[in-house]
């Protein structure tokens, strides 16, 4: 037997590699650390922060009555903001400058003005208009409501905050629809497709993934300024709720700590929703998600192929290397 074969074949080094150092990155670990450390030791050992207050008004009713009219006022607001978003967005986007030049006065109105001076004429509308009539102007009225029966202090406070909102939900879904290219629209075009069945297949799937980031923040935004809905007057948001409890037990700061959680709990859900929300949209742009693939094209293209194959291959073959 050949002395040769029975050698074991020494393994090949090519380099000997020294991982990367990182100093930095220990030291900010232990600076943020030791930071967060004697924060946590404060919130424990300093008692003026009264967690016992804070579990005890924690899940009060009034607290809880307060959460759910913040979540109902931010629903109803972003829905009439987002509906209105969308018209404004489309009438800027129009031929007809009509459409465009009205658009372009909504949007520098409420955009131009305090939200809270907003709200604040939306409490006073019942002064400013005390009744709702319909009729022929300078002519004969067929009916007439008061404001104050119509216009309520939660309508008045959804109007100002929906409102509002829709001047920049506006501006933000114009942006969207403006990212998608316009040769994809031409495109569409020569294929025969309809102005509703583009925007529906081709424009708005590509512009949501744009629309759906700023207009979560914009929600999130929306919940805390509910908190201004005392302009209207509106007295059943969290914030006034725990106000009040704070004036009753003069302890100002442990139900200041009961607001910000219940608004961190709100808003983290709420950015969850949003996660998966821009997963859906960025499938195969923004590797969130993989694309779906839809089997039936697959193996279409496959059958195509050159060779037959079920489907694309990554495989290379190479020459076999002859025995000597």
């Amino acid at each position: 037997m050949d002395s040769q074969q029975e050698r074991p074949e020494a393994p090949v080094v090519l380099n000997d590699p020294v991982p990367v150092r990182h100093p930095g990155r220990w030291i900010s670990a232990v600076i943020i650390l030791g930071a967060l450390a004697l924060f946590l030791q404060s919130l424990v050992t300093n008692p003026n922060f009264r967690w016992d207050i804070v579990g005890t008004y924690i899940l009060d009713t009034k607290v809880v009555q307060g959460v759910g009219w913040t979540l109902l006022l931010t629903v109803a607001a972003m829905v009439l903001a987002i509906v209105l978003a969308i018209l404004l967005a489309f009438m800027r986007q129009s031929e007809n400058p009509v459409f465009r030049w009205s658009s372009w006065a909504w949007v520098w109105f409420f955009r131009g003005t305090p939200v809270y001076t907003q709200l604040v004429f939306w409490g006073l509308i019942s002064v400013l208009y005390p009744k709702i009539t319909a009729g022929i102007p300078f002519g004969p009225e067929w009916f007439a409501v008061d404001t104050s029966t119509v216009v309520t202090t939660t309508a008045a406070a959804i109007l100002g905050l929906g409102l509002n909102e829709s001047a920049y939900l506006a501006e933000i879904f114009r942006a969207g629809l403006k990212s998608v290219d316009r040769g994809q629209e031409e495109a569409a075009e020569a294929l025969g497709m309809g102005k509703t069945k583009i925007m529906w297949r081709i424009i708005l799937p590509q512009a949501m993934r744009v629309i759906v980031p700023p207009t979560g923040n914009e929600t999130i935004g929306m919940l805390k300024t509910t908190s201004l809905v005392l302009a209207v007057p509106f007295t059943l948001d969290l914030t006034f709720a725990t106000n009040t409890l704070a004036n009753r037990t003069y302890l100002p700061v442990p139900l200041l700590i009961v607001a910000a959680i219940w608004y961190l709990v709100i808003t983290s859900l709420l950015m969850v929703g949003q996660h998966y929300i821009e997963a859906y949209y960025g499938k195969g742009v923004d590797n969130l998600a993989p694309a779906a693939i839809n089997p039936a094209a697959a193996k279409a293209a496959g059958a195509g192929a050159p060779g037959g194959a079920a489907g694309p291959t990554m495989t290379k073959d190479y020459p076999v290397e002859e025995a000597k």
